[in-house]
């Protein structure tokens, strides 16, 4: 079996991790193994305890093995959008004093010129998006490799996470014993399944709404154009039931998952339910109405406190209208609650594959729908951001050999584990002047 054609989803997210293994093949890709695990280690989406992720992240990744029958070796990680700064950026290399044929190494030469700035020492790049390149000035080249010139330029768009999250993930995963082909930008991932390619290119908003925090992004002209983040999701509307009912929070959990409704207008009335009560021998007894008033009152808040930012860059008005998608997003009428408040068309995704639907699942799917939809440009700029060397070919997991299984290195870095080939000197790249310009004027 061809192990390039497979790819590996990392979902670390606040409540549970989860794994998604896909198969690429003939342009189609298939969804071959899925593992979940509950998180530990991880609040608001950050890694705040490193070992006990990399524990989840191990049990999860057994259960994705043994389902797919892989050894799973390379991953595609989703980085929370926390503090993430997007800028435009542009680089210029000279290639020779004389025309010559433009190869890989000038490719990387240009995308680490357009990188070259003063960042901050807390922030690191993730991702580095080329938008198009200019031969002598000829401009609207998607791929400039082959292609004969004396100066190289590039713009493109680049994303800027805080060291300590972008860190603390790899660190966790290298712990693990797995490394990292791809890092992307969740709601970059999200955005390659979630929305239509008219919507990407017209414009959307996608609301993902997680356990530890909801998280609104404008995706325009196919980029990730802004996102902000509000720190409350689905563990806040747990804590809000057991409060009010006076109950533990694994009942309340199991109340908003088979009772809850985002709109207490469309919940039952009549129907009673049974809740077990901190001090009380015997249940209480509350309506489905009652306990969609404490829902709706929650998410009422993250949805208004998230209006604002959006208003004022004007995603509101993008024909595309609002998508949401987390585990949150599986509550009844939550589309009609949003519609209300932000006075747009909604509708909710979830991913169709067999054992994946539910719309927690719809960043693993769009990690690795993302990796197999990037073309050689991309796997360049991937590499350059990482500082791995070029290589024309994307290790992936392999099929095990009928034997005990050998346990995974730990020592690798979050670099591909292939030989890598030997690069020619870097060429000194040209400095240059007043590159960053912003999305929203």
């Amino acid at each position: 079996m061809d192990n390039s054609e497979f790819f590996v989803g990392l979902d670390i997210g606040t409540n549970s991790i989860k794994v998604v293994v896909a198969e690429s093949s003939d342009d189609r890709l298939s969804v071959v193994g899925v593992g979940s695990e509950r998180s530990e280690g991880v609040s608001r989406g950050v890694i705040v305890d490193i070992d006990k992720a990399a524990g989840a992240i191990k049990k999860a990744i057994k259960k994705a093995e043994t389902q797919a029958n892989i050894t799973i070796r390379n991953v595609v990680v989703g980085i929370s959008a926390n503090m993430l700064q997007i800028e435009k950026c542009q680089g210029m290399i000279a290639v020779g004093s004389q025309s010559k044929e433009i190869n890989e190494n000038d490719v990387r030469q240009v995308m680490l010129a357009a990188m070259v700035q003063n960042l901050p020492s807390e922030r690191e790049v993730v991702s580095l998006i080329p938008k198009q390149f200019s031969v002598d000035g000829f401009t609207n080249i998607r791929d400039p490799r082959g292609m004969i010139g004396v100066r190289l330029e590039m713009t493109g768009i680049i994303y800027t996470a805080p060291k300590t999250i972008v860190h603390n993930t790899k660190k966790a995963i290298q712990k693990a014993g797995l490394n990292i082909i791809h890092k992307v930008i969740s709601p970059m991932a999200l955005s390659q399944v979630v929305l239509n390619d008219g919507e990407s290119d017209f414009g959307a908003v996608i609301i993902d709404m997680g356990a530890g925090q909801t998280t609104a992004s404008v995706v325009h002209d196919h980029n990730l154009k802004l996102s902000t983040v509000d720190f409350e999701g689905g563990d806040y509307v747990t804590h809000d039931i057991s409060v009010v009912l006076n109950t533990t929070v694994e009942n309340a959990n199991q109340l908003k998952l088979y009772y809850g409704n985002a709109s207490a207008d469309k919940s039952e009335t009549e129907e009673n339910i049974n809740v077990e009560v901190v001090g009380k021998s015997e249940p209480t007894m509350i309506s489905e109405e009652y306990l969609a008033e404490i829902i709706e009152a929650r998410l009422n808040q993250i949805f208004t406190r998230l209006q604002a930012p959006l208003e004022e860059a004007g995603a509101l008005s993008l024909p595309g209208g609002i998508v949401l998608t987390g585990g949150v997003a599986a509550t009844p009428n939550i589309e009609d609650l949003a519609r209300k408040i932000f006075d747009v068309k909604v509708r909710s995704y979830v991913p169709t594959q067999m054992g994946m639907r539910y719309p927690s699942y719809s960043l693993g799917l769009g990690l690795v729908t993302y990796a197999s939809r990037l073309n050689d440009i991309g796997v360049i700029a991937d590499n350059v951001v990482n500082g791995a060397t070029v290589s024309n070919s994307r290790p992936q997991p392999t099929v095990p050999e009928p034997q005990p299984e050998q346990p995974v290195d730990t020592t690798q870095e979050d670099q591909p584990t292939e030989e890598e080939t030997p690069e020619s000197k870097e060429k000194k790249t040209s400095k240059f002047k007043d590159f960053w310009s912003r999305f929203f004027d």
